[in-house]
């Protein structure tokens, strides 16, 4: 059976295909209506629109993406976890820009991703419109003010060649064609209600190439209270604590609640395994945010955003309680001392233990588990302490695996990061997930 991305709800019959062409304006949560329920195994499809810039150039949203309606999974119950394996990823826009930002002050209340306002007129989260191009392009519907609440203090406009995974930035008379022709060089979806950061047009550093390497920014299962889209994860989230907006919370109520969906890690990209947390009633599946490339870090802040298309499959784990995600990497994004050994790496290893006369040779597979925190330090002890309390390991034994089999790996500053390392197969087959690691790594 297929669907059309219609809404059923959650008790209704499964599909075993889904494909989803709606969007949020920046908000997930309860509070959102729940496509599906997709069936354990089933195969979900998702055209997604840019991320940050375009959103954050666009006052109605409140949050700083635009991600997928969230879908429900069959069976999928809070305390479980749920599978994500990315089967195709496929950048749609053909062209993007992106930089460093600055706020407009007089235009927010606290956090300009979350609670933008017209500084003339005062209306909150104004209905606004593109005129031109350039950096007073956005103009409120009320009132005709220039409304955006973010600047570029540096950017560039790039162009993607899909075939040869390319990617080229261009010169002013380039970036204003392009601004002329915003919405289609982005591919936005039909449905999507962002303004094209295209618009903008701002061309700092002509003539950078680089390579294409998409991947998606944000993904995973609903909070169990209402977030921002950029804010479920405890970097961008420390903002929500005591802010002067709707979303205010507590540091408490926070890191109940996200699921760390945000995570900006490069290594979430085709062929790759999510395992994330249901803390909500059939999980509530979501993604968005594709970029075309970016390196560890995230330095600048934000990289580039572009609409892309997703083919994902899904899989229900039971009784795998997570606090953050899980992340079976491909092959050639683990760290070098993460990658499982070769059958004759592993015959030479015989020898040395009989020499030795050490008797057993571990059985083991890669896992990653991710770490959020405030900074990176804390970031890193999230997630030593999460894998901790997932696998049964003693903290300083996985401190230790860390060290001689894996790596600690910036996903984003402020914090968000990767701890990996090589687990026991009789550690990941008693929590759920051995089956997929022995297939992602072919181990017999």
């Amino acid at each position: 059976m297929t669907s059309q991305a219609l809404h059923t709800g959650i008790d209704a019959e499964a599909v075993d295909w889904l494909s989803v062409q709606t969007y949020t304006q920046g908000v997930i949560g309860p509070s959102q209506a729940m496509l599906g329920p997709l069936a354990d195994g089933g195969t979900l499809v998702a055209g997604t629109p840019p991320g940050c810039w375009g959103p954050m150039i666009t006052p109605a949203f409140q949050g700083g993406h635009e991600v997928t309606q969230p879908v429900a999974i069959a069976g999928a119950e809070v305390g479980d976890a749920v599978a994500l394996e990315i089967r195709r990823m496929r950048v749609t826009s053909m062209a993007t820009s992106s930089g460093v930002m600055e706020f407009v002050e007089g235009r927010y209340h606290g956090d300009p991703f979350v609670a933008k306002f017209c500084g003339q007129c005062g209306t909150e989260h104004p209905a606004s419109h593109v005129e031109g191009i350039g950096d007073d392009a956005i103009r409120c519907d009320h009132c005709g003010a220039e409304v955006s609440a973010f600047r570029f203090s540096h950017g560039y406009v790039i162009v993607m060649d899909h075939e040869n995974a390319l990617s080229l930035t261009v010169d002013q008379a380039a970036a204003n064609r392009l601004a002329g022709r915003a919405p289609e060089m982005s591919a936005l979806p039909e449905l999507a209600a962002q303004h094209s950061i295209l618009s903008l047009a701002r061309a700092d550093m002509p003539g950078v190439a680089t390579r294409m390497r998409p991947f998606l920014g944000n993904i995973g299962t609903t909070p169990s209270r209402d977030l921002p889209d950029s804010h479920n994860c405890a970097d961008f989230g420390q903002y929500l604590v005591g802010a002067p907006h709707r979303f205010a919370m507590s540091s408490e109520a926070l890191h109940a609640a996200k699921t760390d969906g945000h995570m900006d890690t490069n290594a979430v990209r085709e062929g790759c395994i999510v395992i994330c947390p249901v803390k909500v009633p059939g999980a509530g599946v979501y993604l968005g945010d594709m970029h075309a490339q970016q390196g560890n870090g995230e330095i600048a802040g934000h990289a580039t955003d572009v609409s892309g298309e997703t083919e994902l499959t899904v899989e229900v784990i039971k009784r795998l309680t997570l606090d953050g995600p899980i992340l079976l990497q491909n092959l050639e994004d683990l760290p070098p001392l993460a990658r499982p050994l070769s059958r004759l790496e592993r015959q030479k290893l015989r020898a040395l233990a009989d020499r030795w006369g050490q008797a057993q040779i571990e059985e083991s597979a890669p896992v990653t588990f991710i770490g959020s925190g405030i900074d990176l330090n804390a970031a890193t002890m999230n997630g030593l302490q999460r894998a901790a309390d997932v696998t049964g390991l003693p903290y300083d034994e996985v401190l230790n695996r860390a060290t001689i089999t894996g790596s600690i790996d910036i996903s984003r500053l402020p914090g968000t990061v990767r701890v990996t390392f090589l687990c026991p197969l009789t550690v990941l087959d008693r929590i759920g997930i051995g089956h997929l690691a022995r297939e992602k790594y072919l181990i017999d």
